[in-house]
């Protein structure tokens, strides 16, 4: 059993955040399924744009497509949907046998709609029904309009990957939505038998945001050793309102009622500052209801020299005095997370916009 495939017997699962036609006709995605215990993907529009720039297999369909399709987008769509229909066909029988726990294929709304409720909605609704199949989650950015559409999308039965998180804050926020849009669906006659929601939360980012920010106050002590673990700091005590929430009075009546938690997802899991271990944000935060989302080059690290262990709970009240330092510094982590959503959209937005003009 490899080190990858051992972290399911911790209760997490492992997503590859990566989709292409090349990781799809070369059999890499199969091989990650029935070798490594690989049990959902991720996509987002830097994702495809890296996809269509570098696959030799989308050629023949994007000079078709040219002379069929007037709309960029739409060319867009006709590539990518097949990607991902074939992603989800690939990962039904881990949906299948996980009774739709696990087994999930994200597809993103388009960056442009982030601040616009009925666009979103619409558009999942649009590109649900295109796709057909029952393992789509629809990824929604957690911008305040995102939200709202997340809340509404949850009442009208579709399931969703809620991105672009970086704090306690906007992942609560979320939490209350998903609870909110699962009373409706029930009030409403829906069954919570095929519905499932995941919150992604950044990690990497946030240490590549606020290191340099603790490095500017080297003679302040509160600001003393808290570079790199600003990110695992955030993650753990999420995962602690993960639990208060899913397994507490909250939703205790909508569990009895079927209804599945709303897991946290690590998302952003490659370290990027290279004096950090390879596999930081994947080796610190294994545990029960979790999700990581890997690209390629930290899942190979993580196959080689990864530790597999139950760590997400550890260090719980240090990562509290952790955030609580940080604070003390002048830094919050909430308009931290603040900042980096909207990086992380105008990112999105410009790759979505770069594809789109290459397509």
């Amino acid at each position: 059993m490899s080190r990858l495939e051992n972290i399911k017997n911790w209760g997490q699962s492992i997503w590859l955040d990566n989709l292409s036609r090349t990781l799809l006709r070369e059999g890499t995605l199969s091989r990650l399924i029935e070798q490594d215990g690989i049990s959902g993907v991720t996509s987002n529009p830097a994702i495809f744009r890296k996809a269509l720039s570098d696959s030799p297999y989308y050629r023949d369909d994007m000079a078709r497509l040219k002379n069929e399709l007037a709309n960029a987008e739409a060319r867009y769509e006709a590539l990518a949907v097949p990607d991902i229909q074939e992603a989800c066909d690939l990962l039904f029988p881990v949906w299948r046998a996980a009774h739709g726990n696990d087994g999930y294929v994200s597809l993103e709304v388009s960056p442009a709609l982030a601040h616009d409720v009925e666009g979103t909605v619409t558009a999942a609704h649009r590109l649900r029904a295109r796709v057909n199949r029952p393992n789509l989650m629809i990824k929604v950015p957690a911008t305040p309009a995102g939200i709202i559409a997340f809340e509404r999308l949850i009442s009208d039965g579709v399931s969703v990957n809620v991105t672009l998180l970086f704090s306690l804050r906007q992942t609560s926020e979320v939490f209350s939505a998903y609870i909110r849009g699962l009373q409706k669906h029930l009030a409403g006659g829906g069954g919570a038998e095929h519905l499932k929601a995941v919150a992604s939360l950044f990690l990497s980012r946030i240490d590549s945001h606020v290191d340099p920010l603790l490095a500017a106050q080297s003679a302040n002590p509160q600001a003393s050793g808290l570079q790199g673990r600003v990110a695992l700091a955030v993650a753990k005590q999420t995962y602690r309102l993960y639990k208060q929430v899913f397994h507490g009075e909250a939703f205790l009546n909508l569990a009895n009622a079927g209804c599945r938690p709303q897991y946290l997802l690590w998302a952003s899991t490659g370290t990027k500052n290279p004096a950090y271990p390879d596999v930081k944000y994947i080796d610190d935060l294994i545990g029960p209801e979790t999700i990581n989302t890997v690209p390629d080059a930290t899942l190979d690290a993580f196959r080689d020299h990864g530790h597999v262990a139950s760590t997400v709970e550890q260090g719980m009240d240090e990562a509290e005095s952790v955030l609580m330092r940080l604070r003390q510094t002048g830094i919050d982590p909430d308009q931290v997370g603040e900042t980096l959503q909207a990086e992380g959209l105008k990112l999105f937005a410009d790759a979505y916009e770069h594809m789109l003009a290459s397509c």
